[in-house]
């Protein structure tokens, strides 16, 4: 059974974006058109090579962040700032998901590799405010991005996460990997199923899934 298989986790960890609300929400949209008009402004590039750099920096790094700062020495905090500019005023309050994540037992908390200002906008969106004994973003590593084990491992220690009693929902399943090898229990949150070894679980119902637990 699933609820048996989470009896041990005291810790449970959830990524934001497409995680916490439903993609069809589209945050990412207004994310990615103000990621590329800071490559486009930061690099002198026009549009189209903004947009390839942008992509090709996630996938390389982890985040279009991570890229510009590994190659271009940009500063991180001004970039943070202006990306996450952007209108919640479409997220919905989902009161399913709250009263599901309240009941889970233990500790509960958010990590993105957006910023934690933001991550505390979107939580106040869905309605989740007082649900997270805390909020951490890529700043909370050092700036460096998941999937990249080592910032995984920053912010755990920041938090005293044990690896071997904590379970991490997460929507990008590179993000996995090391939650996975760490000794976490690992559920991907997306529509589609994606089959590999580092993921033991899978719903596109996250507050369906949450009451199977409790």
């Amino acid at each position: 059974m699933v609820r048996e298989s989470f009896s041990h986790v005291t810790h449970w960890v959830f990524d934001l974006d497409n995680t916490l609300y439903p993609p069809q929400a589209r945050l990412f949209d207004q994310i990615e058109v103000r990621m590329t008009q800071y490559v486009m402004d930061a690099l002198g590039v026009p549009r189209g090579e903004a947009d390839r750099l942008r992509h090709h920096y996630w996938q390389l790094y982890g985040t279009t962040l991570a890229g510009l700062m590994h190659e271009h020495d940009v500063d991180p905090a001004p970039y943070l700032t202006h990306v996450h500019d952007i209108s919640l005023d479409h997220l919905e309050r989902d009161d399913e998901l709250a009263r599901a994540i309240s009941a889970l037992p233990g500790r509960k908390i958010v990590y993105t590799n957006g910023c934690a200002p933001y991550a505390e906008r979107v939580v106040a969106a869905r309605g989740l405010s007082g649900l997270f004994d805390a909020v951490y973003g890529v700043e909370h590593a050092g700036f460096l991005p998941k999937p990249r084990r080592a910032a995984f491992e920053a912010v755990f220690a920041r938090d005293g996460v044990p690896a071997a009693r904590a379970a991490m929902f997460e929507d990008d399943a590179r993000n996995l990997a090391a939650p996975h090898d760490m000794g976490m229990r690992t559920v991907h949150v997306a529509p589609e199923r994606h089959a590999a070894r580092h993921i033991h679980h899978h719903t596109d119902d996250l507050p369906g899934f949450l009451k199977r637990l409790t």
